[in-house]
């Protein structure tokens, strides 16, 4: 399905790669698989060291140009196209691995957005799914581009994909089953405005069709009339949603109820509201509770994502490098009450830190060391609260200073938390390597403790 639908796509075109990272060189697999376009071109900003034959090049700062010589453009997500190159000012078609994908596979897939716990989620219903038995496959924004799934897709095969905003950006096709989680201000940086960020996200369920169903909390429900599929309403503790987690331990779908079992290895309230959505998911393809309860129990949690690192210097420590907005901060702290000291920070974003500040504020936790660029507006603006705020926050320009304070400030037996409320990127690939970089700094000098 997918490598005819990609070649109705490209037959007789010009046809341009934008961008060659992974998913641009997955699909490139895809398209020399079918052929059949008239010429392919890859477009990317830097260097590409190992470029396949046979292609035209167009590399450098005005990569973009290049788009206005094809007729058919795949976007790798992340790549911010520029105000005279957007769709709407071009002759050719502006699409992405994520549409084709849809295109062929919509009926099967269920894409799960939000700004956070998408990763999760999705891990974690795959997970389930396997468990039981179910044919299944996990693709899209974890890491594993849709075009490498296609040997592994049957007829029944349930497709789970975790979907960002950056694959829903320009996206025209919407996944029969969206699950919407949360919003929060993210990805200012790209998208300008929080409206236009939101917009982008809303592409989960903009083209869904009648019969189609969306999981969806607020603020993020649709309007009336936005959105054609069965809307059912996901809340915390709130028995006329159709979709709840009451108490923070019993996962609600329509009137079914289940505990979650106390053994799990997911930590925090919003993973538990994560295990209700996975709950729901679940039910409606047939799942008993058993089945159900007895995959989260065997789910190990992704790195980065609140993890333990381990007792180094007297410390426990734990990762959450994952956390790039303040309220993922904020259910960090919620969810380890023992911390003693937060480091926070990182990237920059434009984004606001009045409900991270308000916060801190009231919280207990002794010990704020704030990082680099957006640590230091956070510094800045902290000067607007009480010194009972002020006085607990310390300065640290990067990471290894950071930590080094940690470690002299930290009592012995508590918990120091990275959960930054930011991006990595003005020093970091990626959250991973930032992840990577604080464990292995926490660990320097020292041997593992019970």
């Amino acid at each position: 399905m997918l490598l005819r639908k990609l070649h109705e796509m490209i037959d007789g075109k010009r046809v341009l790669l934008l961008g060659f990272g992974r998913e641009g060189r997955a699909l490139y697999r895809r398209m020399t698989q079918v052929g059949g376009y008239r010429s392919l071109g890859i477009s990317d900003a830097n260097e590409i060291k190992d470029a396949p034959e046979g292609v035209t090049l167009h590399i450098g700062a005005d990569y973009q140009a290049a788009m206005r010589e094809y007729d058919i453009v795949f976007k790798s997500p992340g790549i911010v196209l520029k105000p005279e190159y957007q769709p709407d000012k071009l002759s050719c078609r502006v699409t992405s691995l994520t549409e084709l994908f849809l295109s062929a596979y919509r009926d099967q897939c269920i894409g799960i957005t939000g700004t956070k716990g998408k990763s999760t989620t999705s891990s974690l219903l795959y997970h389930v799914l396997h468990e039981a038995g179910v044919p299944s496959v996990l693709g899209g924004n974890i890491g594993i581009p849709t075009a490498e799934l296609y040997e592994q897709i049957g007829p029944e095969t349930v497709i789970v994909m975790e979907t960002g905003v950056h694959q829903l950006e320009y996206n025209h096709v919407s996944p029969k089953t969206a699950v919407f989680l949360n919003l929060y201000e993210e990805h200012l940086d790209h998208y300008g405005t929080f409206a236009y960020y939101a917009y982008c996200k809303e592409n989960i369920y903009r083209n869904q069709k009648p019969g189609d169903l969306l999981i969806c909390g607020e603020p993020s429900l649709p309007a009336e009339g936005d959105c054609q599929a069965e809307v059912l309403r996901l809340a915390k503790d709130d028995l006329n949603a159709d979709v709840s987690l009451l108490g923070g331990n019993t996962m609600y779908y329509r009137g079914a109820t289940c505990e979650i079992p106390a053994d799990i290895s997911l930590t925090g309230e919003h993973n538990r509201y994560n295990c209700a959505v996975v709950y729901a998911l679940a039910k409606r393809l047939g799942l008993s509770d058993q089945q159900i309860t007895d995959g989260i129990r065997s789910f190990q949690p992704l790195p980065h994502r609140l993890s333990p690192i381990g007792i180094y210097h007297g410390i426990r420590w734990y990762d959450d490098s994952i956390s790039t907005a303040c309220e993922t901060c904020i259910q960090a702290l919620n969810s380890l009450p023992d911390t003693d000291t937060v480091l926070i920070g990182g990237m920059d974003r434009g984004i606001s830190y009045t409900q991270l500040l308000d916060y801190l504020h009231h919280s207990p936790v002794p010990h704020i060391i704030l990082m680099s660029d957006s640590g230091k507006r956070i510094l800045q603006e902290a000067d607007a609260y009480p010194e009972t705020l002020r006085s607990r926050m310390q300065y640290a320009a990067d990471l290894p200073e950071a930590v080094a304070i940690a470690k002299k400030i930290t009592q012995q037996g508590k918990i120091c938390l990275m959960s930054p409320a930011a991006a990595s990127y003005n020093v970091y690939q990626n959250f991973e390597k930032r992840g990577e970089h604080f464990k292995a700094l926490a660990m320097a000098d020292s041997v593992a403790e019970k």
